[in-house]
This record gives structure tokens, sequence and C-alpha cells, in this order.
């Protein structure tokens, strides 16, 4: 493949995986620098990339949910060591970072209340608009499961953001 047709990919695509890191890590900053590092794997992979497996989106959202998981993991290691070393100071969790999608406030509130699988079950079918194959290929789970979890996952948002109007 040419590195024109990557830059195309790049237009076309940047926003969906933006969006979708955005949705998974709840920090603008994080998402910024995931979807860089996306499109650099991207464009060193580029001669690889087959589009009888997988779409350009498909598979960009791939390398996205990698990186993501490699940053989920190192953070998780890098709490870990702090909690070791300074025992005495608890680290505090990001519960209340408000997600900028441009949703309400009580929208936002509830999607930052859902637990990571859910937040990316909900990022991929709704905000990135994903199909239920695409999106139960892309997370490793069978179609039913994918279901299952993105059902859960809005009826809690439901619940979640009526008890934010509510309020």
């Amino acid at each position: 493949m040419s590195t024109a047709s990557f830059a195309g990919a790049v237009r076309e695509h940047l926003d969906s995986v933006y969006r979708y890191l955005l949705t998974t890590t709840k920090n603008a900053a994080i998402a910024e620098d995931l979807t860089s590092e996306t499109f650099e794997r991207a464009l060193r992979r580029w001669h690889r990339f087959d589009p009888q497996r997988a779409g350009e989106r498909t598979w960009l959202l791939m390398i996205a949910r990698s990186a993501a998981l490699d940053h989920f993991r190192a953070e998780e290691r890098r709490q870990r060591r702090e909690q070791r070393f300074a025992s005495e100071q608890e680290e505090e969790h990001d519960a209340d970072v408000r997600i900028d999608l441009g949703l309400s406030p009580a929208l936002e509130a509830g999607l930052s209340e859902l637990s990571a699988a859910e937040r990316e079950v909900v990022a991929l079918r709704v905000v990135v608009e994903l199909d239920g194959d695409t999106t139960a290929g892309l997370l490793g789970i069978s179609k039913s499961a994918c279901s299952t979890r993105l059902s859960r996952a809005l009826r809690k948002l439901e619940e979640k953001v009526s008890a934010h109007v509510a309020v």
C-alpha cells in the first residue's frame, strides 16, 4: 500500500480513533498521545495491512485498542510501584473526570461511572458506530456476549443518567 493511501486513512479515521480513545481513557491528553501512537504503529505496519481481513477503520481501532491496553498495563505497573514505595499515600481515583464529547453533563457523568469494559463497548458501538460483528471481533468476544455487554451497559447508563437528571 502506498503512503498516499495511508494519509487518506488517517484523514478519514482520525476522529473515530480519537473519540474511541477519549471515551475509554476519559483523558484528552492521554487520548491524544495514544492516537498519535496508534497512527505511528499503523504507519510502521501499513505494508502488512490486508483489506481482505478488515477494513481500515477496524484495523486502526484494533491498533488503538492495543495501544490503550498497553497504556493501562503500564499505568497499573506504575501505580503498584508508587504504592509499594509510598504506601501511606493512596492514589486518588479519577472517577469525576469529565469526558468532553459534546454530550449532556448527565450523560457524560453517567459514562464516567461505567466500568472500563462497559465504556469500551459503548464507545465502539455507539460513539464510533461499529457493527456488532466488528465490535465483538475487536473485543475478542462472541457477538452475543458483545450484545449482552452493550445492553447491560446501556441499561446501567440509563439508570445513572436518570439519577443525575433527578438530582
